[in-house]
Order: structure tokens, then C-alpha cells, then sequence
């Protein structure tokens, strides 16, 4: 019969995103470094793009949970910005000037990674994908449209399988970030919803494939972010097409949620530490619905 104590452990465990159980950092053998205490103590976790907006965010999240962090980015100094600012917080912060485009330089990277710290637990892309918005598709040209799609397709094959092949034997977590127009169309989206939906296909391909080694692959999907600096561009362009402004037509979003508003950042960061930590463990081929309820699942 199901304890009293058993159902305390059970609540505890749901409710572990929200108040995160500090887990205890083992001892450090010579030459390795401490795990900090947090949901995801120890785990060696690779973000591209960790110099943008939602990536360094992800990032802050991360340290906070005690992983060991090594952060990429193509402009170097911004991302070595973010690792002097979170190694001075106690984190294990490493940054390195990475074009995830180029897979010669992914791997490079990765194998760098793996004889540092002897694997690789989470990788998590989120660099930008570029393209245009604003427009409907009959006003571009097929170079417009394709180039987020082609981007998409082109880094995040390029990451997702260098990491997979790290992973093979230890399992680890691979996740990707998307938005509402994967799966509701949104007039003016450009290639930008197409890409984001071929994203969620890779994703499940790869997670048929690459389950028995006990690799998962989650997709976070937002509705985007206010307080970020990419989505405010995008959603402008949006309410310039539409003839309004910025505020009217960012309202409008947030008033088709369940929620009345849009995700911030912090909130996508969070949804991605339980993403990445055990507590999600039986969790693959997954979107989360981090929308505040625009779409309905």
C-alpha cells in the first residue's frame, strides 16, 4: 500500500521544476571539477548560440542548476562576457568562438569538449536562424524563404548528430527551441514556421533512431518572447504588415493564449533545465508546450 512518505516523494519530484531539491555535489577527484548542487549537478552541457538573448539566458538557468557548462557562439567576446560573468557566480564556465553552421568546427569542438570533461550530457542549439518576416510568400524570392529552413536543417543536423555520436554510450540529451508557427500557421511568417516544423521532424527521426542508446530529444516550443530582442524584431515586422503597433499587436498574441501572455525567457530557461534533467528521463520525440496556452495540446 502506497505510504504517506511515498506520495510526499512523489509531489516533491512533480513539483522539483518549480522549487528545484538541491541535489549534493559529490567530491572532486584530482583534476575534474565539483559538481554544483541543482537538477542538473555534473552534467556537461554544450549551448550554441549562448551569447544571444535566449541562449545566455539558458545558460544563467543551467549554472544555477549546477551544470558544467561550455558555451559557443561566433562573436567570441560575448560569450566569453557570459562565462567571466558566471564562472564569478561559482559556475564551471568555459566559452570558445564556434560557427555551429560549419561542421568541421562543431566537431573540433566537441572533441575538445570530451577530453576536457569526458563526455557530453546535453546539447542545447539556439542560434539564430535569420530569413525574413512581414511578407507573404508570394511578395519573396525563393532565396528568402529557404534561408531559415536551409539554416535550420544545416546547423542543427550539424550539432545534433556530432553530439549523438559523444552520447552513444552514456545516453544524453539533445534539445532544440521552436515556436507556435511550426504547427499554426501565421500570415507574414515567411519560411520561419516551415523551418521551425522541419526542426520537430528531425527530431522525432532522430529519436527513433537514436533511443536504444539512451539518447532523448526534445523540442521546447514557444510563442516567443517578449523580452527578446529577436522576437520583439520579428513581431514588429508582424504589426507593421498589419498596419497597428508594436503594443496592439503584441496584445493580440497574448490575448489568444489561455494564459492572456506571452512566455518570457526565464520561463523558457526553466522548461529547458527539466528538459535536461533526469526528472524528464522518460521524455523523447517531445514537444513542450511552452506557448501559455495559444496552442492546445
Amino acid at each position: 500500500m502506497e505510504s504517506a512518505a511515498t506520495r510526499r516523494d512523489f509531489i516533491a519530484t512533480g513539483a522539483a521544476v518549480a522549487v528545484p531539491f538541491a541535489a549534493l555535489a559529490a567530491g572532486a577527484k584530482p583534476g575534474t571539477v565539483a559538481p554544483r548542487a541543482g537538477l542538473l549537478a555534473g552534467k556537461r552541457a554544450v549551448i550554441y548560440g549562448a551569447g544571444g538573448a535566449i541562449g545566455s539566458a539558458v545558460a544563467r538557468a543551467y549554472a544555477r542548476e549546477g551544470a558544467r557548462l561550455f558555451l559557443t557562439g561566433r562573436t567570441l567576446e560575448k560569450v566569453d562576457a557570459l562565462a567571466d560573468e558566471l564562472s564569478g557566480s561559482g559556475a564551471s564556465a568555459k566559452a570558445a568562438g564556434v560557427d555551429a553552421l560549419d561542421r568541421a568546427a562543431v566537431e573540433r569542438h566537441l572533441a575538445d569538449v570530451a577530453r576536457e570533461a569526458g563526455g557530453i550530457d546535453v546539447s542545447f542549439n539556439l542560434i539564430g536562424l535569420g530569413g525574413e518576416q512581414g511578407q507573404p510568400l508570394s511578395a519573396m524570392t525563393r532565396e528568402a524563404f529557404a534561408l531559415p529552413i536551409d539554416n535550420a536543417m544545416r546547423t542543427h543536423f550539424i550539432t545534433a548528430t556530432a553530439a549523438a555520436r559523444y552520447m552513444e554510450k552514456s545516453g544524453g540529451v539533445i534539445l532544440a527551441l521552436t515556436a507556435q508557427v511550426a504547427r499554426k500557421p501565421y500570415v507574414a511568417s515567411g519560411g520561419f514556421g516551415v523551418a521551425c516544423a522541419a526542426i520537430e521532424a528531425l527530431w522525432r527521426q532522430l529519436a527513433i533512431e537514436l533511443g536504444p542508446g539512451g539518447i532523448r530529444l526534445v523540442t521546447l516550443r514557444s510563442s516567443g518572447s517578449p523580452d527578446t530582442p529577436g522576437v520583439a524584431a520579428a513581431v514588429s515586422a508582424h504589426a507593421r504588415s498589419a498596419g497597428v503597433t508594436l503594443e496592439a499587436f503584441e496584445a493580440r498574441i497574448a490575448e489568444k493564449t489561455m494564459l492572456k501572455r506571452m512566455p518570457k525567457m526565464a520561463e523558457i530557461a526553466n522548461a529547458a533545465v527539466l528538459a535536461a534533467s533526469d526528472h524528464a528521463s522518460s521524455m523523447t520525440a517531445a514537444v513542450l508546450n511552452c506557448t501559455c496556452g495559444e496552442i492546445a495540446d
